[in-house]
């Protein structure tokens, strides 16, 4: 530093006049300790994280304690409260739509998953051209591995997980199944594949699991990789943990419901919030795990919901989006806020983020992370169709404002059981949100069972009690009115043809829809009573013709 600043001093005392050797020194000490303090502070990536990325299904903004929820959740409170709370965060209205937005980093408008999800023995899926995140992260040599839920496809092997960049799987190709018995319908539905030592896919129907409930395997077969495999590799590696819970059927056992036996009455709702305290532990297990075997420090976990929790043709409602208006299925806050965090002691400092974020910005987010930010080439070039999705690392890890400003919530041109009945579509843009059609069903607000006694709907202030749209164009300030009360249409028009004309932009680039009808080849009672791939890869699915959106 004494022979630094003697340089340093030579050159400013020519341009400036005498200072003192001393005080140059001392520059230079606070300099290089600035330095060291942004090179050493959290939020830099140093390595490459490990990554996993653990999502709920059907999980209410309010049934988690971090977000003042009624259900006892310690796990999921410290973790986000050691972490960053994502106060903005967004997913899509139903549960196939945002496992493929968030695997691609595209809208479901240009993947064809933007109308309803994959029903059993449907031959459709998530687009094969399309590149999802194992395939990115493979290319930085990643192992990667999906537990639990896929539900983008089955009817061709091509469609499941390990044909499309996974190393393993461990969990059901559908969409919903009995926790315990593994079946849907008819068919049994719970599997292990994997790629043998001779490099053969294996597909390992796990009939020996029938009776186990759902929720404890993931958890278990999660700790037994960490423990295992991953503890001894020195790559870095990703986890799709994708939990059943708290889909339908509400079932759980019963060491679980005991917990609220003293304070919740109604034993639906002890059910439901069983089910969540379930899952709370296994991923408890998991993060403890994590410790165990010293892969804490640098994991990145991210938790989100896959949509808003489920309030409408469920005769009793035992979930919550409250504050927010509406739930599953529709355009509504409540259908589409997740509730989620990033946990990274190790990373990152706790927080919270007001950024917004879209579930297509977990593609190019983990590619910023993998990469070091774009510091490591990849092992061969990545082609992926254009992302709507954005690289959110900075906002969240250095508390910066999101790289978007807007994002598309969906487009839907045909009515959906327990939900629109017209066709609709929606934008969030800055502060403002924007649907057209009709943003549910569901329509109204529902508090957690034990304040509303009943489940019953109620605008947060004594607003619009009956949940009914108030008009077939809706416009809200989503920062001045989160709960959805007020409709702004009348007064500002300026925004509502603003708006109107950017879902006009997104409508010219909607590719057709992906659905089929169910194929009868696909009745498991040909497959020894389980669900398999049934057609051959070179077999065509049936169109079902195109189809325009009327305003």
């Amino acid at each position: 530093l004494v022979a630094m600043s003697s340089h340093v001093s030579s050159g400013i005392n020519a341009e400036y006049g005498d200072i003192s050797e001393a005080m140059i020194i001392c520059f230079l000490l606070l300099f290089t300790a600035a330095t060291l303090a942004a090179e050493n502070s959290k939020g830099t990536l140093k390595r490459q994280p490990n990554i996993i990325y653990i999502l709920s299904d059907d999980l209410g903004h309010a049934d988690v304690g971090f977000t003042n929820g009624f259900v006892e959740t310690p796990v999921l409170n410290r973790l986000a409260h050691q972490g960053i709370q994502l106060d903005q965060h967004y997913v899509q209205q139903v549960c196939t739509p945002t496992r493929g937005a968030l695997m691609s980093g595209r809208y479901p408008i240009h993947t064809g998953l933007h109308h309803e999800v994959i029903y059993p023995g449907e031959p459709w899926g998530l687009p094969l051209n399309e590149t999802i995140i194992p395939q990115v992260l493979k290319e930085y040599d990643y192992s990667t591995h999906a537990v639990g839920k896929w539900h983008l496809g089955m009817h061709k092997w091509s469609y499941t997980p390990v044909h499309r960049g996974f190393d393993n799987f461990f969990g059901f190709y559908l969409g919903a199944q009995n926790y315990d018995t593994h079946i849907n319908g008819k068919g049994y539905d719970l599997r292990h594949d994997y790629i043998d030592g001779k490099g053969n896919f294996v597909d390992e129907v796990k009939y020996d699991l029938s009776g186990q409930y759902s929720t404890e395997l993931y958890a278990s077969y999660v700790q037994d990789l960490l423990r295992g495999e991953l503890r001894e590799q020195e790559e870095p590696f990703f986890i799709y943990l994708a939990f059943q819970n708290v889909h339908a059927p509400h079932m759980v056992p019963q060491r679980y419901i005991d917990q609220y036996a003293s304070h919740i009455t109604d034993k639906k709702e002890r059910t439901f919030a069983a089910m969540v305290s379930a899952m709370d532990e296994a991923i408890g297990n998991i993060t403890e795990t994590l410790d165990e075997v010293g892969l804490t420090d640098n994991t990145v976990v991210v938790f989100s919901s896959d949509n808003g929790g489920n309030v409408n043709c469920v005769g009793h409602v035992t979930s919550s989006n409250y504050p927010f208006r509406g739930g599953k299925r529709a355009l509504y806050e409540g259908g589409v806020r997740s509730p989620s965090f990033i946990w990274a002691p190790g990373i990152l400092d706790p927080g919270r983020s007001r950024a917004m974020i879209h579930v297509t910005d977990w593609l190019p987010t983990f590619w910023h992370m993998a990469s070091l930010g774009g510091t490591i080439p990849p092992n061969r070039p990545i082609k992926t169709l254009p992302l709507d999705g954005v690289d959110q690392w900075l906002p969240i890890s250095q508390g910066l404002p999101s790289n978007r400003t807007e994002f598309l919530i969906n487009i839907d041109p045909k009515p959906v059981a327990c939900g629109h009945r017209v066709p609709h579509a929606g934008i969030r843009w800055g502060d403002w949100k924007l649907i057209i059609g009709a943003g549910g069903p569901p329509n109204g607000w529902y508090p957690a069972p034990e304040v509303s006694g009943e489940g019953s709907c109620g605008a947060p202030g004594g607003g619009n009690v009956t949940g009914k749209p108030a008009s077939y164009i809706e416009l809200y300030n989503i920062v001045m009115d989160p709960s959805e009360t007020q409709n702004l249409t009348k007064k500002y028009p300026e925004i509502v043809k603003m708006l109107t004309e950017k879902i006009d932009g997104y409508k010219a680039t909607v590719v057709a829809m992906g659905n089929r009808k169910k194929d009868p080849a696909s009745n498991p009672a040909n497959f020894n009573n389980t669900w398999m791939p049934w057609m051959g890869e070179e077999e065509e699915e049936e169109e079902e013709g195109e189809y325009t959106l009327q305003r």
